[in-house]
């Protein structure tokens, strides 16, 4: 082995010596590039892929953490400035497992919650009992609010007034929220107020108004119940969105017309959220009827009826429209009265209908249209606002308007994102290419030691069969003229043996001659034999 690994170096340094100045050149830049590249390759197989272990750890737990994964002989890198603990990938688990074992992480990377309840003592005074509660309250909400997607970090504010006992006005509770937000996340309406009201819920005595939510760039995410024209926040939101819709619609249709960037659009109106309700009553086409008809009759016989009729009663009014005292004249005799009254009801074609008009109607619609003088060309300004007029809906009478002007646009700023922008492309080509670059001159090199390699082969093949076959005629040769020596020397032995020879091959030649004639069949199975047998 030892032999063989000599000789193979030494052949290695007769060919490498043979090579020109260029040749070790290359040879040598393209042994150090390979074990550069099989350097690389081999630290991007043998590094492990990590993945967090714990994320928003505090400092304490952070320390804690680190100092068992030392101990444990566990890799780690940290990230977010500290608070991400990284693992290799597929020690997650298991490591997790031994942290809880060790009691880690503390506070489970949020705020302690309800555990700081656990050092309260008997001694303890009320007002550390409350302050103690209230930051209690105060890490279960960030804790709480942490779990919710989007949200990276949640700070929770409380202030809870003392109960006063002898007195009519109470301060009330109210609390703010800090959100830190994950990197391109942004909260709905529908979240905060989620947000707001988990908060007011969790905590006796608060309002849902007076729960303030803020972002970490300062923004107010808590919207006021209505704004200054009375709209409530929700009306305020459907309107926005109507004209978000509309002003797509009408940039869409100019973009079409006049091209991308050439003109901008802005829709505006009032919705009116108003609930109507209109009652109206129809009756049939037929001969108007009174809907109801009373006839009444009175009659009185009998020797007093004159008196009655022309004697007058007098006296005073009673409270309940009678006369205090009547006067007149009562003829006596037999008398007869009669009182009938008949009514008639009239069924008439009536048809009662309510109309309740649904929240959100226009009110009043304006459409504004700005044109670039320098990019419409023929287009004429009076041209668009009829088409919009008659595409939109635009009612003159309701109040609506359509406004187009036209003005040279400042492209400025997008003459410079498109300097940028080119540039940008400009240096990733370049880098594109520079790798591409790298990549071929990588690859000529690989193929350029692949070909010094064929081709010393190709020339080591080609001497080692030069010196076999010189190996090989000397030894033909060689073997040539002792064959010749040897048949100098050895011919009269040769022609002793040959008679020698001849004198027995006719004595067999005559023995085999009398076998078979003698027995021929057994003679002829030996041969049968023979000729069966395999070689």
């Amino acid at each position: 082995m030892r032999d063989n690994l000599t000789r193979t170096l030494a052949r290695y340094r007769r060919v490498f010596g043979d090579f020109t100045t260029g040749q070790k050149a290359v040879v040598i830049v393209g042994s150090l590039a390979l074990l550069l590249a099989a350097f690389l390759v081999f630290r991007w197989v043998s590094t492990p892929a990590y993945a967090p272990l714990y994320t928003g750890l505090q400092g304490s737990d952070a320390s804690a953490v680190i100092d068992e994964l030392n101990k444990e002989g566990v890799q780690y890198k940290l990230a977010d400035g500290g608070s991400t603990i990284e693992v290799p990938q597929n020690a997650v688990y298991s490591t997790r497992i031994t942290m809880a074992g060790a009691g880690l992480p503390a506070n489970s990377g949020g705020q302690a919650g309800y555990s700081i309840l656990d050092g309260e003592s008997m001694t303890s005074s009320t007002f550390q009992e409350q302050t103690d509660f209230k930051r209690a309250m105060e890490g279960e909400l960030d804790n709480t609010l942490e779990a919710m997607n989007g949200v990276q970090t949640a700070v929770v504010h409380l202030a809870i007034p003392q109960q006063q006992v002898f007195s009519d006005q109470q301060q009330p509770t109210t609390a703010s929220v800090l959100l830190a937000l994950d990197p391109g996340t942004t909260l709905t309406d529908e979240q905060v107020q989620a947000i707001v009201h988990l908060v007011s819920s969790s905590i006796d005595g608060l309002d849902t108004k007076n729960v303030t939510v803020t972002d970490s760039q300062g923004n107010l995410l808590t919207a006021p119940e209505s704004d200054a024209a009375g709209m409530s926040s929700t009306e305020s939101d459907a309107q926005q969105a109507f004209e978000a819709q509309e002003t797509a619609k009408v940039q869409a249709w100019l973009d079409t017309v006049v091209g991308p960037g050439n003109a901008t659009a802005q829709v505006t109106a009032e919705l009116n959220f108003d609930q109507q309700t209109t009652k109206s009553t129809t009756y049939g086409k037929g001969k108007p009827v009174a809907g109801s008809q009373t006839k009444s009759s009175e009659v009185y016989k009998g020797p007093g009826a004159a008196s009655a009729a022309g004697t007058s009663a007098s006296g005073v009014v009673g409270p309940d429209g009678q006369m205090g005292s009547v006067t007149g004249t009562v003829a006596s005799g037999k008398d007869s009265y009669v009182n009938k009254s008949d009514t008639t009801d009239n069924k008439v074609d009536q048809t009662d209908q309510v109309t309740v008009a649904a929240p959100g109607s226009i009110k009043d619609f304006h459409i504004m249209v700005a044109l670039d003088s320098n990019a419409i060309g023929t287009i004429q300004p009076s041209q668009i606002g009829t088409e919009l007029k008659n595409g939109m809906g635009v009612n003159t009478k309701r109040g609506d308007s359509v406004v187009v002007q036209t003005f040279p646009f400042n492209r400025t700023a997008q003459q410079s994102a498109q300097t940028e922008l080119n540039a940008a492309t400009a240096a990733q080509a370049k880098a594109a290419r520079m790798k591409l670059y790298r990549n071929i001159g990588i690859g000529a090199i690989i193929a350029l030691l692949l070909l010094i390699a064929w081709l010393t082969a190709r020339r080591r093949s080609k001497a080692r069969v030069e010196a076999t076959s010189y190996v090989v005629e000397q030894l033909r040769a060689d073997a040539a003229a002792r064959a010749a020596q040897l048949e100098v020397a050895a011919a009269p032995a040769l022609a002793a043996l040959e008679s020698s020879e001849n004198e027995q091959a006719e004595t067999l030649r005559v023995e085999l001659n009398h076998l078979v004639d003698n027995q021929p069949e057994d003679v002829a199975s030996l041969l049968r034999g023979w000729l069966v047998e395999r070689p």
